[in-house]
């Protein structure tokens, strides 16, 4: 079993390459979004309780999040090969919750992989992006540039978190989706 840590700033393409990798070696995709947004409109207990949180506009507490993360692996554990997180951790609490959840399940995270990607370019994908998209956050170049600090700000932590363990690989996110694939592959190949 491969688990992986997908990391990148807004705009750096985790979300393609998330679909791409899961398709190439048969993984399960987490996108902690997808996973909150699922509990909300279905009104789970624990969407419920996330909820809460966040029409108050507080972050959900981690264990919440955690509890929503270990149901979505428990449906899938029997069969899957392997997880992709996106979107999770986002601190060195909820590294270790992520690690104390996969030791739970008899595995382990092999990798962060981050996508690098220069600050400009994300600007310039994410204005592109959001004429499309409809969201707000991708059409206000202050809001991306503040979406990218507060990335920077809150992952450094866990580049070296994963660092120490030998399990941080920086990957150039720059180019094609097949380029940036196989920059990719070449990297969980060697897992």
């Amino acid at each position: 079993m491969i688990n992986i840590v997908l990391f990148g700033p807004p705009g750096a393409g985790k979300g393609t390459q998330a679909d791409v990798l899961k398709e190439k070696y048969n993984l399960v995709h987490i996108s902690t979004g997808d996973v909150f947004r699922y509990n909300i409109k279905n009104k789970t207990e624990l969407g419920n309780e996330a909820k809460t949180f966040i029409d108050k506009g507080a972050l959900v507490p981690d264990e919440v999040t955690i509890n929503m993360l270990s149901a979505e692996v428990d449906k899938t554990i029997e069969t899957a090969k392997g997880y992709i997180f996106d979107g999770f951790p986002r601190t060195e609490a909820q590294a270790d919750a992520l690690q104390k959840l996969m030791d739970e399940k008899g595995t382990q995270v092999n990798a962060m992989i981050a996508l690098e990607v220069d600050d400009e370019v994300l600007v310039e994908r994410l204005l592109e992006r959001g004429k499309t998209s409809g969201r707000a956050d991708d059409a206000d170049e202050s809001v991306i540039r503040n979406r990218i600090q507060v990335y920077y700000n809150e992952t450094a932590i866990l580049k070296e978190y994963y660092k120490k363990q030998d399990k941080y690989f920086g990957v150039d996110g720059v180019g094609s989706i097949d380029e940036i694939t196989q920059r990719l592959s070449h990297v969980i190949d060697k897992l």
